[in-house]
């Protein structure tokens, strides 16, 4: 590892050399790009991961230098990867600046591809927000190319940050509109049931049970086999606990629902949040009495 280390460092060193001096045949910067590599390669094998991305970040710059810019922004590509082992706000500019150039040349599905990964890693960090918005972009942009199934895998994400972030409506719509556009799908009619479950989830933390039981005849005219489903049922059933401010009820629903299909942690946080407006409603009540 010290020895490509060590590697890297003479590649960088000579690539330096050669950008500060000058040449008659062929280009300094040509020149250069090929020992940056190197170098950054060499760097990458040591774990040197900021070595590495500096050397990328100067091989972009050559690459600009030649007007190279799908190179130039897979070199930036290349530093972010580096960055991610080390400092996420880098790796974030430098995916930045690589989108900004795909943009620049059309290369859109890349620019979607890079776009969603920032998105992953403002996802690690739990910043929603950012999350959402990248999200959001790389939907757009996946959308613009035709690429239907990934762009609507970003946008189901944008619904689950909007939920937990308490923006029912928008994820809602989300849900049902990714639904709606799958029911004729025969790859994907089968995850239909699944995102009206998630809208469904969404309105019962609205805790609003005649939306709720608007929306189940609403599924079940966009989709007539889900009135007969577990899932329409489970919507059904805690929309009558909510009706009737009965946590034992909604608990005693969703421990049933969940011993026959599992509840990721998304749903169980978010019928948590609901089972908890129950709660707050049913101390209210006592209260009052």
């Amino acid at each position: 590892m010290a020895d490509q280390e060590a590697k890297g460092y003479e590649f960088e060193k000579k690539a330096d050399k050669k950008i500060q001096g000058w040449t008659i045949f062929g280009s300094k910067y040509d020149d250069a790009a090929e020992l940056y590599e190197k170098a950054g390669n060499s760097y990458k094998i040591a774990k040197s991961w900021d070595k590495g991305a500096s050397a990328y970040i100067k091989l972009a710059s050559c690459h600009l230098k030649l007007e190279s810019k799908h190179e130039a922004a897979s070199a930036y590509v290349n530093a972010a990867n580096c960055y991610k082992k080390t400092n996420s706000q880098e790796a974030v500019r430098c995916l930045g600046l690589a989108i900004n150039l795909l943009m620049e040349i059309g290369r859109l599905s890349m620019a979607a591809k890079h776009s969603k990964e920032i998105g992953e890693i403002y996802e690690s960090e739990e910043n929603l927000e950012l999350a959402l918005e990248y999200f959001e972009r790389a939907a757009e942009l996946y959308r613009g190319e035709e690429v239907t199934s990934t762009a609507n895998q970003c946008q189901l994400k944008v619904a689950q940050f909007e939920a937990q972030l308490e923006q029912y409506p928008k994820a809602i719509q989300i849900f049902e509109d990714v639904a709606r556009q799958s029911i004729n799908n025969n790859l994907l009619k089968y995850s239909v049931k699944g995102y009206l479950l998630c809208a469904g989830i969404c309105l019962i933390c609205k805790g609003d049970t005649v939306a709720i039981n608007n929306a189940l005849e609403k599924y079940q005219e966009l989709d007539p086999t889900f009135s007969g489903t577990r899932e329409c049922k489970f919507l059904s059933d805690l929309a009558v606990a909510i009706d009737e401010e009965d946590v034992v009820k909604f608990t005693d629903v969703v421990k049933e629902f969940d011993s026959m299909t599992r509840l990721d942690q998304w749903k169980t946080t978010l019928l948590l949040r609901a089972k908890n407006a129950v709660k707050a409603k049913e101390v209210e009540e006592d209260d009052l009495t």
